[in-house]
């Protein structure tokens, strides 16, 4: 159909209050009326049986153009909600989930409130059709440039993103918090915590609580921030070593590839989650009155986080779980800490953030240069590891014994103490100046 004619069918379709099928039964019985067309082939231009298009020819001989008209056309639907009901609806929404642009619910948030909270059933699209006719919504979005989507992956764990967001998720009852997500590429299922920072203990936090609940993935899509990759330094590059950072090495240390992404648009899936979560778990959280990371960690575990998978989480494209098993707990607990190489000195003591660490001693000889890994875990505690072996230690601060088999320092003797050296009697300094005029006389006359 021409724009020209698609025009034209619009134009008439709002003039008449007819749909576009029923003018264009009247133009093909039109035709049959003049005597150009027959009933049975108008029966196939319409689209109907031979028996059906006389019942419609007989209607436009009697009334015209508007016997072929819908009866149910212009009244009110039979399955219409009572007007009490959206009057009571209207109230609710405007005494609570209404306000400014960025405060109200939307037709579809309201429509879960008022289920939940209200004991009032309705479709969302009908809320949406009484909102907009009671100005309470408005259609106008904001567009964004057009980019083409990446296809999703197709097993389950295959991918997963991962990303924080800051924003003031409880407004003015709280400081600006961090809302660490990660979400499944092929299911957009989704898992995450709030805290105070975007830190790499905060990132295992939600690392280690996604394991627990699916398993091990395959990678991680997150973006260049240093807590997840870093540049090489000149020695790796020559080297041909791959730069870790301590998230990275344990990632894998699990077997999960990090990729890195380019732009925010890359892993725009978890960015179009934050929207999401901007706009219905802040509203949640106002509700509930929450203002503090330990009822809202609270609350999204038991509340928010099965609620929004049930609400948004899709069957992936192919059925295998890529996920792999979960390591045993303190196998997670040996991972997921920070790991550092030290020096261990003659004495056997170890230096770590101005810290003196004396290890116990593991032979009869001092150690020539050997190295020991700290490992720190998400609370501090400390765990020295000596050639493969945890070793017992105990912080100190007093300077430290010998260590064992080494001879002991010898004392240092001071130097003799200096002489006090006094000048003679006939020092010049020792005389006055008078007596040292007839010194002065021969000298004189010696040289002149």
């Amino acid at each position: 159909m021409s724009p020209t004619v698609a025009t034209w069918w619009r134009s008439q379709v709002g003039r008449t209050g007819m749909s576009a099928r029923e003018l264009q039964r009247v133009a093909v019985l039109g035709r049959v009326k003049a005597g150009t067309l027959l009933i049975k082939d108008a029966a196939t231009l319409m689209g109907v049986s031979y028996r059906h298009a006389k019942r419609l020819w007989d209607r436009y001989q009697r009334r015209g153009a508007k016997g072929l008209r819908h009866a149910s056309a212009g009244r009110p639907s039979n399955r219409r909600r009572g007007a009490a009901l959206r009057r009571r609806v209207l109230a609710l929404v405007r005494a609570k989930y209404s306000g400014a642009i960025d405060a109200r619910f939307g037709p579809t948030l309201a429509a879960e409130h008022l289920a939940a909270e209200d004991d009032v059933t309705i479709d969302h699209e009908t809320l949406r059709r009484w909102m907009l006719a009671a100005g309470l919504w408005s259609r106008a979005r904001r567009r964004s440039p057009h980019r083409q989507r990446r296809a999703r992956k197709a097993h389950f764990g295959e991918l997963v993103q991962l990303d924080g967001s800051f924003h003031r998720w409880y407004e003015e009852r709280g400081p600006q918090r961090c809302l660490v997500t990660m979400v499944d590429d092929a299911t957009s299922q989704s898992l995450g915590r709030m805290s105070a920072e975007e830190t790499i203990w905060d990132a295992v936090a939600v690392l280690r609580a996604w394991i627990a609940a699916y398993g091990v993935p395959l990678a991680l899509y997150t973006d260049w921030k240093n807590v997840y990759v870093r540049a090489g330094t000149e020695a790796e590059l020559a080297a041909g070593e791959i730069p870790r950072t301590q998230f990275g090495r344990m990632c894998h240390a699990l077997g999960i590839q990090i990729i890195a992404a380019s732009s925010p648009q890359a892993k725009g899936r978890v960015e179009r989650d934050h929207g999401t979560h901007q706009d219905r778990l802040v509203k949640k959280l106002r509700r509930l009155g929450i203002a503090d990371d330990a009822a809202a960690n609270a609350y999204l575990t038991a509340t928010y986080w099965p609620a929004h998978n049930a609400r948004f989480a899709q069957a992936p494209t192919a059925p295998a779980d890529f996920h792999r098993p979960s390591p045993r707990a303190d196998d997670l607990d040996r991972i997921f800490r920070l790991e550092v190489s030290r020096t261990v000195g003659q004495d056997w003591v170890v230096r770590y953030q101005n810290r003196l660490l004396q290890l116990a001693p593991q032979s009869g000889q001092a150690p020539a240069r050997s190295t020991v890994l700290i490992g720190v875990d998400p609370h501090g505690a400390l765990t020295i590891t000596y050639r493969g072996r945890v070793v017992a230690w105990q912080e100190i601060t007093a300077p430290v014994s010998p260590a064992i088999g080494a001879e002991p320092a010898r004392p240092k003797t001071p130097p003799p103490a200096a002489r006090a050296r006094r000048p003679s009697a006939d020092h010049p300094w020792r005389q006055s100046y008078e007596g040292m005029r007839p010194t002065q006389t021969l000298w004189k006359a010696i040289n002149s």
